[in-house]
């Protein structure tokens, strides 16, 4: 047998027999045992073994038949490390009888038979090599069932039938000696054979070949939804239920017996192998209710029966609420958080995360941006616009700084002037004018920004809408007050999405959702009196966010609208890259915002005289965001990634880039491979491949594109030009102070790290809205920061307040008596 073919088997792949010895060895040593073969592993940065899993690993004596060295080949195993970097590794631990348990043994299977998916009327072959001291026969296995005629390597079953499907295996004898290959899986598809495909291209990467389709169904009916791709190794399905995973739903094939009317929504499957990843289309499932008539004797029955009776009198109709639908639903998520002339936010990211994730389980399609400029947020509501069509459910959310004048609210984007005015910003009204214009079942605004009047902006727009009874309007906060978010050394919601999370996918009216999320805010002891939802509503129906979607008439609309939703969220397929070392590895993607992107570098294969491996990705566009500081990191954390990091694979090197609508042209960046040798010394060797994933995510719609002549901009824009508007920041003259006892004003930026009472408690933090300087205040030396108002001006209101919020009862006494201990005094 070829060492190089031994030394590249991964060692979860060992025979059992080889790993129960190798075990047993390393158990009872105590000098060169299984703790120091983990402190050498723990040394490679490759394989890292944590303190923590070398405990676990401890554990295991305390079970019956336990070895914890089973547990840290199996932890290794899961990292990649295969029976070379083994070898290597109990070589340096000097331990020759554990080395004895992984010599070649005298039959040993050098390619086990991989599972495939394929095609009815395809050739199916299925191989199993091996070698040994004298001839080898083979034996090939369905199940218990010996395969006729199967006494070769290669299986060949030409063509195959549906009932070929099943699992195979091989039985090689050399002698006395027999092993037996790894199962392996055979998915027979019985389909017409895709436009465009032949039975060669069907061959290697996955290829998707059934698609699940829309349901409608009654109560009680049976759910089947069914998905198939090709491919080897064989594709594993995962579906998903409005974004969210299905428990156990893990085959081609997904039923729900007597569906109920709760589990309608948007299904679509993750097809997925070893080195790719796509997704089949997004289809409805919509499930709706039995009407029931009751009759004086108490007699239920369907509406079916009804023409049973026939002329039986006597009957009413029970008193059933008449169930709405949406013909769609699309939301749009805006959270500004780096401004460029504006306190920066923290909240908003995190709300609108969550609130992502949330809407996706109500059936939403929805697009969600981080930190847009004025063009960028008009063409962003442009490309919302054209998602709407009669009967949709439209929702916008907003999180950023804000003012309103005059009844109307402005969204303020990143790169908007200091101070800013109507023509810097968007206003919302403007786009509800529009919204109505498309004939909507439903607009709901959900503005979490302060609402303080701007100074700055004299304007006076007069919108005219439509007289509608299908308008929600829930605003974070009253008419002229400030909007907070709470902020802390992690990361967390602001107020209003804090207490708005836990209700939004109650199945109840919209309206009476916001009034429970009012009234639970009004519970909140740290924003009493500073704080409160305001609801604004011509909603006469029974409209819920809960409602099922119905295309009716207009399904081909909506099909062709969903089809423009997820052009913009198309992710690039993984790949794997071969360098001419022979190294490979895996470049893989995620999204975490629609316009922001992990892109991740694993190692696949590795030289054996390579003594380190790595790939980096570089060369980015000027046009994107990305930190080179924060570029290559071994941790999501490290690079900004705080939301995906328990569903990223382990063990690899992760970049975030964010801003992908201002990319202009093809997203394409180099993988830098680096290498060392163990015979040149540990020089490093480099190696580089330009690597071209198109336009990812909504890159796609270039919405850094010069503000067209639209619909949406000329409604909007007021007549301030931007030119016009000053740019300045008040004076010192013009500061107003806090004081308490007798400690002085001091910036949050010189406050002590050691004193620093933020990594304790959470504080209160007039942010979201321009209303207010967003510091970071110590309780313990009551230093405190100016407000200033919605455009960058003095505000009436006073300073903002650190108010520590979920603590003990302690801790709430010492706020109330601290609040109300305060005194503002003018210098």
């Amino acid at each position: 047998m070829s060492d190089s073919l031994e030394r590249s088997t991964k060692i979860n792949l060992l025979r059992e027999q080889v790993v129960k010895k190798l075990c047993e060895v390393l158990d009872k040593s105590s000098s060169k045992g299984w703790r120091k073969l983990g402190e050498i592993v723990g040394n490679d940065r490759r394989f890292k073994v944590s303190s923590d899993d070398m405990e676990m690993c401890s554990l295991k004596v305390l079970q019956l038949e336990g070895s914890p060295s089973r547990m840290l080949l199996r932890l290794m195993g899961e990292r990649g490390c295969t029976a070379g970097h083994l070898i290597d590794y109990l070589q340096t631990l000097g331990n020759s009888e554990a080395l004895q348990c992984l010599k070649p043994s005298a039959l040993q299977i050098l390619i086990q038979p991989q599972s495939v998916a394929l095609i009815a009327g395809h050739n199916l072959r299925l191989s199993c090599h091996a070698v040994g001291k004298s001839p080898v026969q083979y034996q090939w296995f369905k199940t218990k069932e010996e395969v006729p005629n199967s006494l070769s390597p290669d299986l060949v079953i030409s063509p195959v039938h549906p009932k070929d499907a099943g699992f195979y295996i091989c039985r090689v004898n050399c002698g006395d000696a027999f092993e037996f290959s790894q199962w392996a899986q055979v998915d027979v598809l019985d389909v017409a054979m895709p436009y465009g495909l032949s039975y060669h291209s069907l061959e290697g990467r996955l290829k998707l070949v059934i698609q699940p389709q829309s349901q409608r169904l009654n109560i009680g009916e049976n759910l089947q939804l069914e998905c198939g791709a090709v491919g080897r190794p064989i594709p594993r399905y995962q579906w998903h239920r409005n974004g969210v995973p299905v428990p156990n739903a893990t085959k081609r094939k997904f039923t729900i017996p007597h569906a109920m009317q709760d589990q309608h929504g948007r299904y679509r499957c993750e097809i997925s192998s070893s080195t790719e990843r796509m997704w089949s289309n997004e289809v409805d499932v919509v499930i709706a209710p039995r009407i029931s008539v009751q009759f004086s004797g108490a007699v239920e029955c369907s509406e079916d029966d009804v023409y049973a009776i026939g002329g039986s009198s006597g009957f009413f109709l029970n008193s059933i609420p008449e169930q709405l639908y949406a013909t769609d639903k699309v939301a749009l998520l805006i959270g500004n958080l780096s401004y460029q002339n504006h306190p920066q936010l923290k909240a908003p990211m995190v709300d609108v995360y969550d609130l992502t994730n949330l809407l996706r389980q109500l059936n939403f399609q929805v697009v969600s941006l981080l930190d847009l400029t004025e063009s960028e947020m008009r063409n962003a509501v442009d490309e919302f616009l054209l998602l709407l069509h009669k009967g949709v459910y439209g929702l916008l959310y907003y999180a950023g700084h804000g003012y309103e004048n005059y009844g109307n609210s402005f969204m303020v984007p990143v790169d908007a002037p200091n101070p800013y005015r109507s023509a810097n910003c968007l206003c919302v009204q403007s786009i509800l004018k529009l919204m109505q214009e498309k004939e909507t079942g439903l607009n709901v605004f959900l503005l979490d920004m302060c609402r303080k009047r701007n100074i700055h902006d004299d304007s006076t727009p007069n919108i005219v809408l439509r007289v509608t009874a299908n308008i929600v309007f829930g605003y974070a906060t009253c008419q002229d007050a400030e909007a907070f978010e709470l902020s802390s050394s992690g990361f967390t919601n602001g107020v209003f999405v804090k207490f708005l999370k836990k209700r939004l996918l109650d199945d109840e009216k919209i309206t009476v959702v916001l009034d429970r999320v009012a009234e639970d805010m009004g519970q909140f002891d740290a924003t009493k009196g500073k704080q409160a939802l305001e609801i604004r509503s011509s909603l006469s129906e029974r409209r819920a966010l809960t409602d099922p979607i119905l295309p009716g008439d207009s399904a081909e609309l909506a099909h062709a609208h969903s089809r423009q939703w997820a052009k913009a969220h198309e992710l690039p397929e993984s790949m794997c890259l071969s360098f001419d070392c022979g190294a490979q590895i895996k470049l893989g993607f995620a999204a975490e915002f629609s316009n922001v992107l992990v892109i991740y570098t694993h190692i696949v294969k590795k030289p054996e005289d390579m003594s380190f491996c790595q790939a980096h990705v570089t060369d980015f566009s000027q046009d994107l965001d990305v930190d080179p500081k924060e570029m290559n990191r071994e941790t999501p954390e490290e690079t900004g990634i705080y939301f995906l990091s328990s569903s990223l694979p382990q063990h690899c090197l992760y970049t975030r880039v964010s801003s992908l609508q201002k990319l202009r042209e093809e997203l394409v960046f180099t993988v830098c491979l680096q290498g060392t040798f163990t015979a040149m010394d540990d020089d490093p060797v480099h190696w580089t491949k330009s690597v071209n994933i198109g336009k990812p995510l909504i890159a796609r719609l270039d919405l850094h594109r010069a503000m067209r002549r639209n619909s949406c901009l000329q409604t909007c824009m007021m007549p301030h030009s931007p030119s016009h508007s000053p740019c300045h920041s008040p004076g010192p003259e013009h500061r107003l102070h806090l004081h308490h006892g007798l400690h002085q004003v001091q910036d949050y930026s010189r406050l002590s790290p050691q004193n620093h009472y933020l990594d304790v408690y959470e504080h209160l933090q007039g942010a979201a809205g321009g209303c207010g300087d967003s510091h970071y205040d110590n309780l313990s030396q009551s230093h405190y920061e100016p407000a200033y108002d919605s455009a960058g001006g003095l505000s009436s209101s006073p300073g903002r307040l650190s108010i520590p919020i979920e603590a003990t009862d302690d801790i709430t006494e010492l706020q109330t008596v601290f609040i109300n201990s305060l005194q503002l005094q003018q210098q």
